[in-house]
C-alpha cells in the first residue's frame, strides 16, 4: 500500500515561480541574487501559510546553486540542489526555535557558524519561530547576527513580529508576507485538483480558500479533507458545505427575498430551520450582514470586484440587488450590526435575534410610511 502524502507537503514550492501570491517577496530576492546584494540577515513575517519557511528554504538552495537558470532558479540537478532535496546538505541548518530556545542552543548555533563551508559558497541558517526564543537567547545571538562571516545568512521567520526585540529588526532586512488572495488559492487548488484527477466544483474550492483566510497550507489541508470525505474522487459544494458545517448562502438570499416581501413569518420559520440544523445565531447575524454588505457592494459597478464569489453566484447577488435600494441595506446593516454587538449581553439571544430580523422585514413599510409624512408635511407648508 503506497503511502499517502499531504498536498502541503506533495505540492510543497520547491523554486521562485509556484511560490504562489507572493510576487513582490519571490521578485525583490531573484533581483538580490542577480545583483548579488545579499544581506546576511533577513526577516520573513507573516501570517501562518503563507510560504515563509518555504522562501527561506528557496533562498537556501538557489544562493548555493552552481548552475542557475538565466531566471536565477535554483537547476535541481546539481549537487547543492539533490542534497537539499534529499534532506541531506550540510549548508543549509534549521533551527524550530519553539522547542530550542535556550541560550545553550543559540551557543551551539553560534559555534557552528565559526566554520566556513566544505561545499558551497554559503551556510545558511533558518530560524523558524524566531519569537520564541528567551531574551538573553536573543542577547546570545546579537553579535553574531550583527558580524557574521561574509559565507554564512541568517534566515529568521515569524508569525509575531512584534515580539521581536528592536535590536534584532534592526539588523534584519525584513520581508512582510501577505496573506494569500482567495483567486490565487482557488486557482492553486484547481491546479492539484487537476493532477490529482480530482472532479472539483469552481463554488467548492471558492468556499474552501475563502475558510482558509488567506493561508495556503489550511486550504491544502481542507481539500484533503474534503476529498476523503466524499464516496468518490469528487469536490462538490454541498459536501463542502456538509463537512466543513457552513451555512449555505441560499438561506441569506431566503430572507432578504423574505425582508423585501415583507413576510415576517416566512423570516421566523427559515431563523428556526437554521437553528434546527445546528448553527449558531451569532454566526448567522455575521454572515447576514455580510451577505448585506456584499449586496451593497454589487449596487455600484465600480466595487462589483470586491465580490470575491464564483460567476454564478454574482449573478444571483447582482439580481437581488436591483430589488433592494441603498436606504434599504443601509438601515439594515445598522440593525444587523447593533445587534452583533449586542448579543454576547442579551439574556434571551434567540429573542435579540427575532427583534432584528423582524426590524428590517418591516423597513419597506417603514420607508413607505415616512414617505408619506414627508409628502403630507409639503402639503401643509
Amino acid at each position: 500500500m503506497e503511502n499517502f502524502v499531504v498536498s502541503a507537503r506533495k505540492y510543497r514550492p520547491a523554486d521562485f515561480r509556484s511560490v504562489v501570491g507572493q510576487g513582490h517577496i519571490t521578485t525583490t530576492l531573484k533581483n538580490a541574487i542577480k545583483n548579488n546584494h545579499l544581506a546576511q540577515s533577513f526577516l520573513f513575517c507573516g501570517p501562518r501559510g503563507v510560504g515563509k519557511t518555504t522562501c527561506a528554504r528557496i533562498l537556501a538552495k538557489t544562493i548555493n546553486c552552481v548552475n542557475r537558470t538565466p531566471e536565477f532558479e535554483a537547476c535541481g540537478t546539481c549537487e547543492a540542489c539533490t542534497s537539499f532535496k534529499n534532506n541531506s546538505s550540510f549548508n543549509i541548518y534549521e533551527l524550530d526555535a519553539a522547542s530550542n530556545n535556550s541560550v545553550d542552543d543559540i551557543r551551539n548555533l553560534v559555534e557552528q557558524v565559526r566554520y566556513a563551508p566544505q561545499q558551497g559558497q554559503y551556510k545558511v541558517y533558518i530560524i523558524d519561530e524566531v519569537h520564541m526564543l528567551s531574551a538573553a537567547a536573543f542577547n546570545a545571538f546579537l553579535k553574531t547576527l550583527e558580524e557574521p562571516p561574509s559565507y554564512a545568512i541568517f534566515i529568521l521567520a515569524t508569525t509575531e513580529k512584534h515580539k521581536i526585540l528592536p535590536t534584532i529588526l534592526s539588523r534584519c532586512q525584513i520581508f512582510d508576507f501577505n496573506r494569500i488572495q482567495i483567486k490565487d488559492i482557488a486557482n492553486h487548488l484547481t491546479y492539484i485538483a487537476e493532477q490529482e484527477k480530482v472532479e472539483a466544483e469552481e463554488e467548492a474550492l471558492r468556499l474552501i480558500a475563502t475558510k482558509a483566510d488567506g493561508a495556503l497550507r489550511d486550504a491544502l489541508s481542507i481539500f484533503d479533507l474534503i476529498v476523503t470525505y466524499s464516496a468518490g474522487k469528487k469536490v462538490t459544494y454541498a459536501e463542502t458545505i456538509d463537512n466543513l458545517h457552513i451555512l449555505d448562502y441560499d438561506y441569506y438570499f431566503k430572507i432578504v427575498d423574505a425582508f423585501l416581501a415583507e413576510d415576517i413569518s416566512q423570516v421566523m420559520l427559515t431563523f428556526d430551520e437554521i437553528l434546527k440544523k445546528g448553527f449558531d445565531s451569532h454566526n448567522f447575524i455575521v454572515g447576514l450582514a455580510g451577505h448585506l454588505r456584499d449586496l451593497l457592494v454589487v449596487k455600484d459597478p465600480a466595487t462589483v470586484d470586491l465580490l470575491e464569489v464564483s460567476d454564478d453566484a454574482k449573478r444571483r447577488y447582482l439580481d437581488q440587488s436591483q430589488a433592494t435600494s441603498i436606504s434599504f441595506l443601509l438601515s439594515a446593516l445598522n440593525i444587523i450590526n447593533q445587534c452583533d454587538i449586542n448579543y454576547k449581553m442579551s439574556k434571551n439571544q434567540r429573542l435579540h435575534v427575532e427583534l432584528a430580523l423582524m426590524k428590517m422585514a418591516k423597513l419597506k413599510r417603514a420607508f413607505s410610511l415616512a414617505s408619506l409624512a414627508i409628502a403630507e408635511a409639503k402639503k401643509k407648508a
